[in-house]
């Protein structure tokens, strides 16, 4: 159960929020839940407290999950795939200055740790996948389609410096995976290659070595010292 005061802070100080999962990516169907997601603000006064203001707040509707600004950047600086997928989503609902700038910090999260996480996502969601064709025969092919999405976007990413969510004319040959059209062996295929153009991608990416941290930071730090003046 979300307590009041988080869903004060989601109501009233989120900069940034979207629509993420299948309806960002251009894979939903008749049936898709809208997942939503977004960034929010806790005045500074609250980190005065000994009881610090949360880090993230599951709700207060269904599917709806925040970060609090200071967290999603720490994740976004680790290049974590979920964090860096929000930052691109074309489905924005709700957006202010605040949330503009730190759409506009998108390129100084990316860099080449990017290849060591969506590869360490993927591998675990592989060895998920795995363990169901052992157990039950088959995969679980909506998660089995999102992988090829995961994969295939981070080896854009990698060779081009640019992440991109949408999949576009892959939309139909992914879909033909979540009905569990394209047999198991061939998924493996496709997988294994992806995997492999991804570190072929990663020896000569654009990417540079680490994020700019440092002005990630700053845009922190001005946040917090402009919610403390406003107080």
């Amino acid at each position: 159960m979300i307590t009041p005061e988080a869903e004060v802070l989601v109501r009233d100080h989120t900069i940034y929020s979207c629509v993420m999962g299948s309806r960002a990516f251009g894979l939903a169907t008749t049936g898709s839940d809208t997942d939503r997601r977004g960034v929010f603000v806790a005045p500074t006064p609250l980190f005065w407290r000994f009881e610090k203001p949360p880090t993230h707040v599951d709700g207060p509707s269904d599917e709806q999950f925040s970060w609090e600004l200071e967290r999603f950047c720490e994740l976004a600086l680790r290049a974590n795939p979920n964090v860096l997928e929000c930052l691109h989503s074309p489905l924005v609902e709700r957006i202010d200055a605040t949330g503009r700038e730190l759409l506009d910090l998108r390129g100084a999260f990316l860099s080449r740790l990017a290849h060591q996480s969506f590869a360490g996502y993927a591998l675990g969601q592989r060895r998920k996948l795995d363990a169901d064709v052992r157990l039950y025969g088959a995969p679980r092919w909506k998660h089995a389609m999102h992988l090829l999405r995961l994969l295939t976007s981070s080896r854009d990413l990698l060779r081009t410096g640019r992440l991109t969510i949408e999949v576009g004319e892959a939309r139909d040959e992914l879909l033909a995976v979540r009905r569990g059209e394209v047999a198991w062996a061939e998924v493996e295929r496709r997988m294994c290659r992806l995997a492999e153009e991804n570190a072929e991608a990663a020896l000569t990416t654009p990417l540079p070595p680490t994020p700019d941290r440092a002005r990630v930071e700053d845009f922190l730090i001005r946040t917090r010292r402009a919610s403390a003046s406003s107080a």
